[in-house]
This record gives C-alpha cells, sequence and structure tokens, in this order.
C-alpha cells in the first residue's frame, strides 16, 4: 500500500484505482474528491453534513458519498472500501475516531495540501510555491505577496488556507510560474513532501489547542512550513519561535534565513530605519547599505501603519524580493493595496469616538496586536475562546482600556480574567443571545462609555460560531449596529 503512495508523485503517475477516502465535503472536500475522481481513483466521501448542492455534485462526478451526523467510528462502506489512503479537511481532529481507525489500520493520512504537491505538475512546468503560515497575518501576507509578484510581472496566484483550494489552483489550465499558499497548522499538520521555494510563520501564540493537543504540537505543525525551503526562509525577528523553527528545520542547501522586524535590520534582514522600511537581504551592497521600500508616513496615509500590518508588509516583501520582485513593483503594491474587510476596518468617527471592526481577531494573539494599535479603547470580546488562556492578554493591555463589553455565549472565562488581572476596568455584559439582538446591545453600552479620543474595537479574541455564522457575518452585524446607533452620521 504505502509503496504505492510512494510512487505518486505526478499528475502523470497512475493513479487509476487507488482507493481514497476523503473526509469532509466543504471546499476542500470536494476539491479533492473531484480531483482524485478525474485522476481514476476510487473515492468514497465520508462527512457529517454537505449541502444539497454538494451531495449532487459528488454524484455527478461518480464519487461515493456517506453522510452520517454523528460519525463516531469509520462508516461501513469505508472499512469495506479498505482504503490505501485518507484525504482528510482540515476540521477532522487527529483523534477523531475515524483518523484513530484509520492509523490502527495503518492507512496513511494526508490533506489537500500534500496531494496537490504531487500532482502540481498538470499544466506543464510546476510553480514554485511560496508557503505562509502563522497565528495571524497570513491572508494579509499572502494577498500581499501574490500583489507584488504579479505587479512584478509574474503569472501569481493566493491560494490555500485564503479561500481557493489548492487543488484548483494547479489544476488552473493557464498555469502560474508561482503560487502564494496560506497554509494553517491543520493543513501543515498532515503535509510531508512539499519543498517551497520560500516560506515564513509570521508568529506564534496560543491558538487552536483544542484541535492539537497542547501549545508543542502546534508549534511543531508550524514549523514544518520551513521544511525543504529550497531559496528563502522567512522569520520574525521578535518572535524568538519562528528564528528556533528556521534554525532547526531540514532546508535545502543554500537557503538564506531572512529575518524581518520593526527595528533597524541587520545584513539579511528587512526592517525601519528612521521611519523607512528597509531592506538589507536583497542588494550587492546589504553590507554597508539598504533599499528603501516605503515609509512609515506614506502607509499612514493608506490605514495600512499598525504595527501588526507593518510586519506583515516587511514579510510580504521579503518573500516577494526571494523570487526577484523589483523594488519599484513592490512600491507599486503598496500604493494600491487594501486590507481585507472586517481586519482593522475604520466603519464610522462622530464625536471624536472611532468605531473599527477587527473581527477577523479570532484568537487572543490577533486581538494583543489590534488593541496595541491604540492609545484608549472600549473593547467588545468574546466568543469561543478555542481552549486557549486569556488572562495574559486582559492584564498586558488593561492599561489602555476605558472599558470592557463581553459578549458570547460563556462569557465567564473572561469575566474571570478581568476580576483577576484589571479590577479597575469596567466591564458590562451583553445579555442579549438573539444574533440579531447582540450587537445592537454591545454597540449601545460602547456608546454610553466611550469619551472622544476613544476607539470602540471590535477585537473579539475568539471564533464566532457561538452565536454568528462566521468572523465576516459577526463584523458586518457590528457595523451595521454602529451605522443604525449613529443614525447615518458617521464619517
Amino acid at each position: 500500500m504505502t509503496d504505492r503512495l510512494s510512487d505518486l508523485t505526478s499528475w502523470h503517475s497512475d493513479w487509476a484505482g487507488l482507493r481514497v477516502g476523503v473526509l469532509g465535503l466543504g471546499k476542500t472536500g470536494f476539491s479533492v474528491a473531484d480531483t482524485l475522481v478525474e485522476l481514476g481513483a476510487t473515492v468514497l466521501v465520508v462527512a457529517q453534513h454537505a449541502e444539497d448542492a454538494q451531495v449532487q455534485l459528488v454524484e455527478v462526478i461518480g464519487a461515493g458519498l456517506v453522510l452520517d451526523p454523528v460519525l463516531d467510528a469509520a462508516p461501513p462502506e469505508l472499512v469495506e472500501l479498505n482504503p490505501e489512503v485518507l484525504v482528510v479537511s482540515p476540521g477532522f481532529h487527529p483523534d477523531h475516531p475515524v483518523l484513530v481507525w484509520a492509523a490502527g489500520q495503518g492507512i496513511p493520512v494526508w490533506g489537500d495540501v500534500e496531494l496537490a504537491w504531487r500532482l502540481r505538475d498538470k499544466v506543464g512546468e510546476p510553480a514554485e510555491w511560496i508557503a505562509v503560515t502563522g497565528t495571524n497575518g497570513k491572508t494579509t501576507t499572502v494577498q500581499l505577496t501574490a500583489t507584488m509578484l504579479v505587479d512584478g510581472g509574474f503569472r501569481a496566484a493566493p491560494c490555500g488556507n485564503i479561500g481557493i483550494p489548492i487543488l484548483d489552483a494547479i489544476r488552473d489550465p493557464a498555469g502560474f510560474d508561482v503560487l502564494v499558499v496560506e497554509l494553517s497548522s491543520y493543513q501543515l499538520h498532515s503535509t510531508s513532501s512539499m519543498s517551497p521555494y520560500a516560506s515564513v510563520c509570521l508568529n506564534v501564540a496560543e491558538d487552536h489547542l483544542d484541535w492539537h493537543g497542547s501549545l508543542d504540537a502546534y508549534i511543531a505543525a508550524k514549523a514544518r512550513v520551513y521544511t525543504n525551503t529550497k531559496v528563502a526562509c522567512v522569520y520574525n525577528k521578535s518572535d524568538a519561535r519562528t528564528m528556533r523553527m528556521v534554525e532547526e528545520a531540514e532546508v535545502i542547501d543554500g537557503a538564506r534565513a531572512i529575518g524581518f522586524g520593526l527595528g533597524v535590520p541587520g545584513p539579511s534582514d528587512f526592517g525601519i530605519v528612521d521611519g523607512i522600511l528597509c531592506d538589507r537581504a536583497f542588494t550587492e551592497e546589504r553590507r554597508i547599505a539598504a533599499l528603501e521600500i516605503t515609509t512609515v508616513t506614506d502607509l499612514a496615509l493608506r490605514d495600512l501603519a499598525a504595527p501588526h500590518v507593518v510586519s506583515n508588509i516587511l514579510a510580504a516583501t521579503a518573500l516577494a524580493r526571494s523570487y526577484g520582485v523589483p523594488i519599484e513593483a513592490i512600491r507599486r503594491s503598496l500604493e494600491r493595496f487594501e486590507l481585507d474587510h472586517h481586519r482593522i476596518e475604520l466603519v464610522a468617527v462622530q464625536g471624536g469616538v472611532s468605531w473599527v471592526d477587527d473581527s477577523k481577531a479570532t484568537n487572543a494573539h490577533a486581538a494583543d496586536a489590534s488593541l496595541g494599535a491604540y492609545e484608549s479603547v472600549v473593547w467588545v470580546a468574546g466568543g469561543l475562546l478555542k481552549g486557549v488562556d486569556i488572562d495574559v492578554l486582559v492584564k498586558g493591555r488593561a492599561s489602555r482600556l476605558r472599558a470592557a463589553i463581553l459578549i458570547g455565549v460563556d462569557r465567564s472565562d473572561l469575566r474571570t480574567a478581568f476580576q483577576r488581572h484589571a479590577p479597575g476596568v469596567p466591564v458590562f455584559e451583553v445579555d442579549e443571545t438573539e444574533t440579531e439582538e447582540v450587537m445592537s446591545a454591545a454597540v449601545r453600552l460602547a456608546a454610553d462609555v466611550a469619551q472622544p479620543g476613544d476607539v470602540v474595537l471590535l477585537a473579539p479574541a475568539a471564533a464566532s460560531m457561538d452565536q454568528f455564522v462566521d468572523y465576516a457575518d459577526r463584523g458586518r452585524r457590528f457595523a451595521q449596529a454602529v451605522r443604525d446607533h449613529l443614525g447615518g452620521g458617521g464619517s
């Protein structure tokens, strides 16, 4: 079984008749099933739920399907298939009963990224991959890196965890020079063959501990991004964990370590000197000079000067420069780049109070960076904490808080953290539990306490699914509640 898999390293390998179980039927799971059926494999999709349209599509492409809302054991159809490999969607924890069964049977488990790496030569010369992970900032960095590459004249696309499945990207008939691949810790956990052109782990903080089981396991998954990197291992100089990842990584001979940070850069780094973002890594005179990228002042004019955003810009620039993008193209990209919605997005300003939607701050690390960008904050926080200890965040940012507005079905951990570490900060709780009412109540409470010069900041430090569809739904509802409350008077 395993011997056959070791030979399957190309689209043009013999995949015909390979027995594959696919776990999950979201966007990723369908892309896996669709790809494998195209290759001639025998495919059985196993999922707990699926939309009607997806069910119909699975039938159209000719894959089998088992829907089991409980899925507390390997279904009989999967056992009968006796799969040679399982390809798992990111939502399945390593201790899921089906994966435990697979381990007991000695069945290898891949993710969609592992499969895509093996199939990347479908349309000719394979695109190089630039791999991006980190607890926060992945999407911004991926989008910006791809934009820089395109402005530099390369055929490039963002894909992976960013929303475009990697298997769709490698099957695009036009082909690409380079793919910028956003990788979650879930995807890296089940990836072993990838050898990226350049890679970065932007930062590491406690997140998804409910999935990985421990911080060490989470860090180990993130560290896989550097394995077999060919040209540039980009790391965060202010995050010692990412530096250790690079130091301990097995890379291709000749790969360079490239640091980025908000301080003065060393001879192989990207950083800031007197408010100027500089490249001291990809210039022939890097030991005595640096190339100017842009200035913090120019970035501020486009709302891109928050410290964590500047860090992402430096990381993206390092990745793009490693691939040969000229500085002039980098500048063009930065002149037109805009952050995604729900990422420190200014909703309104009225009476000297700014209202900011950072609903995408779904963990403590992201919320910490967001809080650090403002001097006086009315903080709207709460949701699903995903097993993360919130105490450090509350203690570290208490001095910036005018007040806190707590949302979420279970607010006990946040409430306790404020009682323990910030007893002087006024805390208000939203008792409304109906989705349509939560943000209206939160905005009313925030408006009552905010003073001129304050920022009312939605940076929940938690996932959203306890009360909302996703972080975007949460952000949209916050923005609408702000506009309703201000009566259209914001600017």
